[in-house]
């Protein structure tokens, strides 16, 4: 049994006909109907029903496509990391990012994606960190920022920066006696009705843990998951959020959203680039980790990112 046979099988497979799949693989069908024969007699068994509709495929044939499947397949996937693994970077990379972090990395990083590695195409996926830390795992994406690693330290991560968290109200409905904008304690945050995120986000998860470790208990009134949806009901004056500036910049810079430091103490969470060592490195995509880790530090420097900037390596 070789590769080829295994292809030429497969065909017949999903031709359901000899004719048809002697003219998917450009193979003479007398010479397609012996590779099978041959396949039969090395593995002691029947693979095809053969009848005037064309053929079908019998209970060990059916076990054989499964097998055949998954081997041609992991040899296509083998050549494809091999041949994007040389030294000009090309191919499809996958990233996952969170919503805070989309909103102001997404855009930035396709542009210099495009300028500097027009051979690669950037796919960069929006979702809660639950979804990208289990995408990384099963290998379905190449690249993922995440705030927690405390339930993936198995993987290879870089801590990029730290940023604080900031608090959110609509201009005309700050709720302290203070300037519009000051910073406000955490004590103070406490009692104000907050619109966050429901208890399977990463940031309401940061959130608790930190508030829950100062002996701080939040007056949350409306969970909602979808970032947009927050920010509009915050500057609506329908309640309060905290959100990494990052998030919000949009809603700040149109006069929508004032954001205000949280002091005594700060809440700060740290920022993770995330990938999964089982999964080949390929140029393509150590190519786009460089740019990302530039293009964040370009954010950071010029104030679009409010964060601390630590470009230090960690992980196993």
């Amino acid at each position: 049994m070789d590769i080829k046979q295994l292809r030429y099988f497969i065909a017949i497979a999903e031709e359901g006909s000899l004719s048809a799949a002697a003219q998917r693989v450009n193979v003479a069908q007398p010479s397609l109907s012996q590779h099978v024969l041959s396949l039969e007699r090395d593995l002691g068994v029947k693979l095809l029903e053969r009848s005037p509709r064309g053929v079908s495929l019998t209970q060990a044939g059916e076990v054989l496509l499964s097998y055949a499947r998954e081997i041609v397949g992991a040899l296509e996937n083998a050549v494809e990391a091999v041949r994007r693994s040389g030294s000009e970077p090309m191919g499809d990379v996958s990233f996952g990012l969170p919503s805070s972090v989309s909103m102001v990395l997404s855009v930035p990083l396709a542009e210099t994606v495009r300028l500097e590695l027009p051979k690669v195409r950037l796919r960069a996926i929006e979702a809660m960190s639950g979804f990208i830390q289990t995408w990384l795992e099963d290998q379905s994406i190449d690249l993922g920022i995440l705030y927690d690693i405390s339930a993936v330290r198995h993987l290879t991560h870089r801590q990029l920066m730290t940023e604080d968290l900031f608090f959110f109200s609509a201009p005309d409905a700050w709720p302290f006696e203070t300037r519009a904008g000051s910073a406000v304690k955490l004590s103070e945050v406490a009692p104000v009705e907050l619109v966050l995120p429901s208890k399977h986000h990463g940031l309401r998860t940061m959130i608790d843990r930190f508030t829950r470790s100062q002996g701080v208990q939040l007056n949350v009134a409306t969970e909602m998951d979808a970032l947009s949806q927050i920010k509009t009901m915050v500057s609506r004056g329908s309640g309060y959020t905290i959100l990494a500036p990052a998030a919000a910049i949009d809603f700040v810079e149109r006069g929508e959203l004032i954001m205000a430091p949280i002091v005594e103490p700060r809440m700060t969470r740290p920022v993770y680039l995330v990938r999964n060592p089982a999964k080949p490195v390929t140029a393509a995509s150590r190519e786009l980790e460089r740019i990302t880790i530039e293009v964040i530090r370009d954010l950071v420097a010029r104030g679009i990112w409010r964060a601390e900037d630590q470009p230090e390596m960690t992980g196993a």
